[in-house]
């Protein structure tokens, strides 16, 4: 049965709050994903915006993993990642070890809050994961190919901190220029050997910041593209 198979093992305490909720660890036990079959309000808020007939997999291929994670301030929360039942059990221990390393992160929304709009997503500095939409070339625009979010297989952390970096070395958003230096250690950034790239990297995903061309800091993949 697939709730035996996908369940968590810990359920939140959680209250109402702006990009993330808070969390509670259940007494003494540090806060656990919770993997979830889309229920008819989330199919609704996707349907025509980030998912429609045509993308390369249905509603029933997607879960919903709501994952602890901790923001800027160091504030406990908790957000929501749309992913590809196949990595849904991952995807929540990956962001299990983020939150037990205290990684920040700013925000964690379903692309639909935004409309399906990527640039919107990533100018709120959205860490993100299912949308039905083409991939990106290096010029910034889409390209004929199905990006692995499509498939629910793709990630997107801290967009401003680790920004897709066109050709040429330039950014669409003005805020992630900063970030252009890799060397600075800003916190929320991705970086070689980092804890970040290291807890996708322990479960075998790939990183866009490792791209020959143009790079993709902020891109976590199972495929690699």
């Amino acid at each position: 049965m697939w709730w035996k198979r996908e369940a968590a093992v810990v359920v939140f305490l959680l209250s109402s709050a702006a990009f993330g909720t808070p969390v509670a660890a259940v007494g003494d036990s540090p806060p656990k994903a919770r993997i979830e079959r889309l229920d008819a309000t989330t199919r609704a808020a996707m349907i025509g915006v980030t998912w429609s007939e045509g993308c390369p997999i249905v509603l029933d291929d997607l879960r919903r993993v709501v994952v602890p994670f901790v923001d800027f301030d160091a504030t406990p929360k908790s957000g929501t990642l749309i992913v590809h039942r196949d990595v849904s059990v991952n995807v929540g221990r990956i962001f299990e070890s983020l939150f037990a390393a205290r990684f920040p992160i700013a925000r964690m929304d379903p692309i639909e809050v935004f409309g399906g709009d990527d640039d919107a997503s990533t100018m709120a500095n959205n860490t993100s994961g299912f949308n039905c939409r083409l991939s990106f070339g290096a010029d910034g625009k889409p390209t004929k190919r199905w990006s692995q979010h499509a498939y629910g297989r793709a990630i997107d952390v801290n967009p401003v901190q680790n920004p897709y970096v066109l050709g040429g070395g330039s950014v669409l958003d003005p805020a992630a220029r900063p970030y252009l230096n890799r060397l600075s250690g800003a916190p929320g950034m991705a970086v070689r050997g980092g804890v970040l790239v290291e807890a996708f990297a322990v479960r075998g995903w790939k990183w866009g910041g490792s791209w020959r061309s143009s790079k993709d800091y902020q891109h976590f993949s199972v495929t690699g593209r």
